[in-house]
């Protein structure tokens, strides 16, 4: 299967899990607000998928899957089956008595991640009895990312793609329908995040079955390959989630300002994760398998030519998506999430943070882009100290601007942005340093094309928001067919010069889409 072709079936499924997701957030939105249940529930929330992010999708994705891939071309699907059990049971291993060890210290949990609110005890105690309900999410969604990983090696992405889907659904089916039966909706949430990883679990097992891959329980055993799995694991977990790292400090941070902040910089955030997740995720969840095949076959100029067009993809769509983002973020915050308990001053804050947040966005894609480079050639640990550098930024700018200027929750996303940055660059430098990463004529001649495109796509758009204010500033029909208009105006100025600038060409789009000659479709 193409790059392209894969990007587009991973990010179209992530698109449209990403619209889910803004249902549900807009009704989170006007049924929590920003207040001390909206804070509990995100506090809790953030707990399972961070550590999943950490073991399961950033460690065991980064580290299995370009095995998994190894086992796939020694010994065909059967031994790659063997192994994807085999590193199951290990998977397990940890994660279970984790999960329980938390449950139980979940005081100490969420005074750790959340210290500036001591002085509020209720909105503690929430979060405590929130994260105990979600956390056992974490050991399903752990298998559920594992299930994707080895669907992802098989070059089967459509089902893992979908399964987000789920979630978003469950969670808007649980606020509609518990709160009643229970204290607050922050229970019917935290009950949905439960059971959302064991429906995304079953479905993910019965993908596993229709492409062979036998998922059956088995005791661990420390053979060769998983001694090897477990060498890359650790730098992994830190290397490929510093994004998660960072987003995870934003919430220590967030905890020593007003009350509501913790909710303001999620909300804030789910919009700025929109490309990220659509583009960002997409390319490294394809390129990760295809780069480790083509490496582990001798193919190094295809792999060169895959880099490549990872790093164009990723500008193509960041660059315009983050003057977007930046442009015109008030009313997209007030489109989407005004009403009920989210009103005009929540939407205000929220905008700012997201104006902070959205100049690191096309860092944040292209890491995802230039960290695959590594770990297809099994080199988890130069991302490793890259991140730590990043984490180490972060910290100390956040130190600064909470407490040497007043840029407050803004000072939070603004760390984030700049930390990403560093990120990216230095392993941008490191892939060409080694050679791993050599721009070809067509990036270099496409960016700075990219650049000015997405720039005057952005002037375009302050125009329109500053002729169209008023209507933003007016709750109806009118203000989201004016949204629309403006999404749709911006996605028509930048097609258009991009067109113009030979940036974007139908002929290119068609050739992506279709699939490799004698490939097997990969729908699922």
């Amino acid at each position: 299967m193409t790059l392209g072709r894969a990007i587009a079936v991973v990010g179209g499924f992530t698109m449209l899990s990403r619209l889910l997701g803004f249902a549900r957030d807009m009704a989170m939105a006007r049924v929590l607000g920003a207040g001390p249940i909206a804070d509990a529930f995100f506090i809790a929330f953030k707990l399972p998928n961070f550590f999943r992010r950490l073991f399961a999708e950033g460690a065991f994705a980064s580290a299995f899957v370009p095995l998994f891939s190894a086992e796939r071309v020694r010994g065909g699907v059967a031994e790659a089956a063997a192994f994807a059990r085999e590193a199951q049971a290990a998977l397990l291993v940890v994660v279970v008595p984790f999960a329980a060890l938390a449950i139980l210290a979940m005081p100490v949990v969420v005074s750790l991640i959340a210290p500036g609110l001591r002085d509020s005890p209720q909105t503690v105690a929430w979060a405590i009895d929130f994260g105990r309900i979600a956390f056992p999410y974490l050991v399903f969604i752990s298998l559920v990312s594992l299930y994707a990983g080895a669907l992802n090696g098989l070059e089967r992405f459509s089902r893992a793609a979908a399964t987000p889907m789920l979630l978003n659904i469950v969670l808007l089916t649980a606020l509609f329908t518990l709160p009643r039966f229970l204290p607050n909706p922050g229970y019917a949430l935290a009950i949905g995040v439960f059971v959302a990883g064991i429906v995304q679990w079953l479905w993910l097992l019965d993908a596993c079955r229709r492409a062979g891959l036998s998922m059956m329980p088995r005791w661990p055993t420390l053979s060769p390959r998983i001694r090897r799995m477990l060498t890359l694991v650790i730098p992994a977990a830190i290397g490929a989630s510093v994004f998660q790292i960072n987003a995870m400090l934003d919430v220590v941070w967030s905890s020593f300002l007003p009350g509501g902040t913790i909710a303001i910089l999620y909300y804030a955030d789910r919009i700025n994760q929109l490309p990220l997740g659509v583009v960002g995720i997409a390319i490294g969840t394809s390129l990760l398998p295809l780069l480790s095949r083509q490496l582990r076959d001798g193919s190094t100029d295809a792999a060169m030519a895959n880099q490549n067009r990872a790093v164009e993809f990723g500008l193509l769509f960041s660059l315009p998506a983050a003057a977007a983002l930046g442009v015109a973020a008030l009313p997209i915050i007030a489109t989407l999430f005004e009403g009920g308990k989210f009103g005009p001053a929540e939407s205000a804050r929220a905008a700012a943070a997201l104006l902070a947040y959205a100049p690191g966005l096309p860092a944040f894609i292209l890491v995802q882009a230039m960290v695959t480079g590594f770990y297809a050639r099994e080199d988890t640990r130069t991302p490793l100290l890259i991140a730590l550098a990043s984490i180490a930024l972060n910290v100390a700018l956040n130190m600064a601007f909470l407490w040497g200027t007043g840029l407050q929750h803004v000072g939070v996303a603004l760390a984030s942005s700049i930390s990403g940055w560093l990120n990216a660059l230095l392993l941008g430098w490191v892939l060409v340093q080694r050679k791993h990463l050599i721009a070809d004529r067509r990036l270099k001649s496409r960016s700075w094309r990219m650049l000015v495109a997405a720039l005057a796509m952005g002037i375009a758009l302050w125009l329109a928001v500053g002729y169209a204010g008023d209507v933003f500033a007016t709750p109806g029909v009118l203000r989201w067919l004016a949204l629309a208009a403006l999404c749709a105006g911006g996605a028509a100025i930048y097609g258009g010069i991009g067109a113009a600038l030979g940036i974007i060409r139908l002929s290119e789009i068609r050739a992506i889409l279709r699939r490799q000659a004698g490939v097997r479709p990969e729908i699922d």
